[in-house]
């Protein structure tokens, strides 16, 4: 689990802002100034992380990234002792005096939550549903109380007060997804919970275009060939290849120099590479691999 704690520097993965996109940032950094959370949920590679990384910025404060993970716990979040502190200070002034005085103590360090809290960062918790469920429920004290409890940490404090300036951005991916857990109501109670899911063709290939600097003809056709990938996903719990696949396939192929054409030998092997394990994992088949592979090649043909 990585926490980054930066002045956000984002280029390599900026959000390409339309009309819509700006609208949407605009919208929830008044719900983040009005005391609200916001929570961004929707499948993978839909740009949920961007969005919020986005919004974050915008708040001109530091930033906490935080991810999600099965194993995150309270020690995690509020920190813990690490280990012990030895001062000794031996007085010889008068030579016929020898004194010596030494104290030890415990050390402790802010967990990455207490650490945003105290100081009034933006949180971003990517992936939070990942998380156990009692892992997240320190925030509905955060949330409803303004205090974070340090219950278990051998601290004298009972809890420590939240910055005003604190703030939060989640993510999360839908409840089928696999590692996701279900997120208890009073928790989304308190979010102000915006769907986000993959952009229209049109809008895919714009991205991959000022994001890779291929040709638009050239970015229209990796987006197609994916969306159409995408759209042969049978499986509920899997939505298929995503945007990331398209700028992948893009960047690559700009790198090597292989053209962008289904006819090419080298182009349908990157595809089959890039692609092959994704769609195989959306296909409810008794060969998914061989049929994902057929699917790719018959697609690349199209282009």
């Amino acid at each position: 689990m990585t926490v980054l704690k930066e002045k956000i520097n984002h280029d390599s993965k900026a959000l390409i802002q339309d009309t819509r996109t700006k609208s949407l940032l605009s919208r929830s950094l008044r719900y983040l100034k009005a005391g609200y959370p916001v929570h961004f949920t929707g499948p993978a590679g839909a740009g949920k992380t961007s969005l919020a990384l986005a919004l974050a910025k915008k708040r001109k404060r530091p930033v906490m990234l935080m991810h999600g993970n099965h194993e995150l716990n309270n020690k995690d979040l509020i920190g813990d002792f690490t280990g012990y502190t030895s001062q000794k200070v031996v007085d010889q002034y008068v030579r016929s005096v020898y004194k010596k005085d030494e104290n030890v103590t415990e050390t402790w360090r802010d967990g990455r939550l207490l650490e945003a809290a105290k100081h009034g960062y933006t949180l971003v918790y990517d992936e939070f549903t990942r998380s156990r469920p009692t892992t997240n429920n320190i925030f509905l004290s955060i949330l409803e109380e303004g205090v974070i409890p340090l219950y278990g940490s051998k601290l004298t404090e009972p809890f420590v007060r939240v910055h005003p300036e604190f703030s939060v951005i989640f993510t999360s991916n839908p409840v089928e997804y696999a590692g996701v857990y279900k997120t208890q109501d009073a928790l989304l109670d308190r979010l102000i919970t915006i769907s986000v899911d993959y952009q229209d063709l049109d809008r895919e290939a714009e991205i991959v275009s000022e994001k890779i600097g291929v040709e638009d003809s050239e970015a229209k056709a990796i987006t197609t060939l994916v969306t159409k990938l995408r759209q042969q996903c049978t499986k509920a719990d899997s939505k298929g290849p995503s945007l990331r696949s398209s700028l992948m396939i893009a960047r690559l192929s700009s790198k090597e120099d292989i053209p962008i054409d289904g006819e090419n030998e080298d182009f349908q092997e990157l595809c089959l590479d890039l692609l092959s394990h994704t769609v195989s994992r959306c296909l409810e088949t008794e060969h998914p691999l061989q049929e994902a592979e057929k699917l790719i090649l018959n697609e690349c043909s199209n282009v």
